[in-house]
């Protein structure tokens, strides 16, 4: 065991927690389960510090793959008066975690697609069906047909 943890390794995980943490939020709508998950992702990166190459990757891929997994879909943003965490907590765990990964952390969905294991068209019709039903949830509507 070590004693004394990577300097490098503490300002990495510094920069980023706050973050991650919000979008990790943002994707299991459950702050308690969030912080686990983010926990966990950085204890698994600590093990391997040393020979991960992209170590933004391999923890993007321990926070947001899982919550893709049938046993991980609890229901998320519940008893919440937020009406944009509400619509969220209706969107399905992928819908949720593309929109998040599109919209908040502005990833292109060439990159959420190798992130989370699906192809580009399945990331761009969970993309194009979530912000779809999220503006209509929000009372934005479809603006194709204004004036």
């Amino acid at each position: 065991m070590r004693d004394t943890i990577d300097p490098d390794f503490a300002s990495y995980v510094d920069a980023r927690q706050v973050r991650w943490l919000r979008t990790t939020y943002l994707v299991y709508g459950d702050l308690e389960r969030a912080q686990k998950v983010l926990l966990h992702a950085f204890a698994r990166l600590s093990m391997r510090w040393p020979r991960v190459d992209d170590p933004d990757e391999f923890v993007q891929r321990l926070l947001y793959q899982p919550a893709l997994k049938p046993w991980n879909r609890a229901k998320a943003f519940l008893d919440t008066e937020n009406q944009v965490q509400r619509v969220l907590g209706e969107l399905t765990p992928v819908q949720r975690t593309v929109l998040v990964l599109l919209h908040v952390e502005e990833l292109t969905e060439f990159e959420v697609a190798d992130l989370l294991g699906l192809s580009q068209p399945a990331v761009h019709a969970h993309g194009m069906a979530a912000f779809g039903l999220f503006r209509t949830a929000l009372g934005d509507g479809d603006r194709r047909d204004a004036p």
